[in-house]
């Protein structure tokens, strides 16, 4: 991910849960958060690579499922409090979506709230690579905040200003947040299907599924 925000996430580490329910701002992007990894985890099978784990939170879901999980973390402090989460039940190296190493053919890259921290050029250089890592049939699933087009997007930064969400307003005017008909392109060039299925006002699904 995009190493400019790890300064943010140093900073946001030690509240990232506890923020989960807490800040008003982010209510509606976290509503049903606990649903969102249940969706994610149960598209998953075989080897998975998971890109951002952040505190782990869905790598426990993951695990619990009995999947076998490499975690891919840019952030010093978020991958410490990751391995304690985890007590050595899954491996959480330092990288990023485009930089990372793997020991096993992944079966599934899976992420939550952390592909808006690449460009729509570096977006589309990962699923393109992501394409040539994949076992056959294999996926992509992530889930992250997409809007439907342009005009949507600029919709909701201006209701964020309007309802004085001013750090919600500044994440969605700094970071780079993608439509779905870019990333359904960025994936059907590169040999997956794509489906999106939207979870709340901002957080929708991405499946791509590799075509055999």
């Amino acid at each position: 991910m995009g190493k400019e925000f790890i300064e943010i996430f140093e900073k946001w580490a030690d509240t990232y849960d506890s923020s989960l329910t807490k800040d008003i701002e982010y209510k509606e992007v976290f509503r049903g958060y606990d649903q969102i990894l249940d969706s994610v985890a149960n598209k998953a099978f075989g080897e998975v690579v998971e890109f951002g784990p952040g505190t782990g939170n869905l790598t426990v879901k993951l695990l619990e499922l009995g999947l076998s999980v490499t975690g891919i973390e840019p952030s010093p402090a978020m991958r410490k409090l990751a391995d304690e989460k985890l007590k050595g039940k899954a491996v959480v190296k330092d990288g990023d979506f485009l930089s990372f190493t793997v020991e096993k053919k992944p079966d599934v890259f899976v992420s939550t709230y952390a592909f808006h921290h690449l460009t729509d050029k570096e977006k589309a250089e990962a699923i393109t690579l992501y394409s040539n890592l994949l076992s056959s049939s294999g996926k992509i699933v992530f889930a992250d905040t997409m809007f439907r087009s342009e005009e949507e997007y600029e919709k909701a930064k201006a209701a964020a200003s309007q309802s004085g969400f001013h750090n919600l307003a500044a994440d969605l005017a700094r970071e780079y947040y993608s439509t779905i008909p870019k990333l359904k392109g960025m994936l059907e060039e590169n040999g997956f299907t794509a489906t999106f299925t939207r979870l709340n006002e901002f957080v929708w699904i991405m499946e791509g599924i590799k075509l055999q």
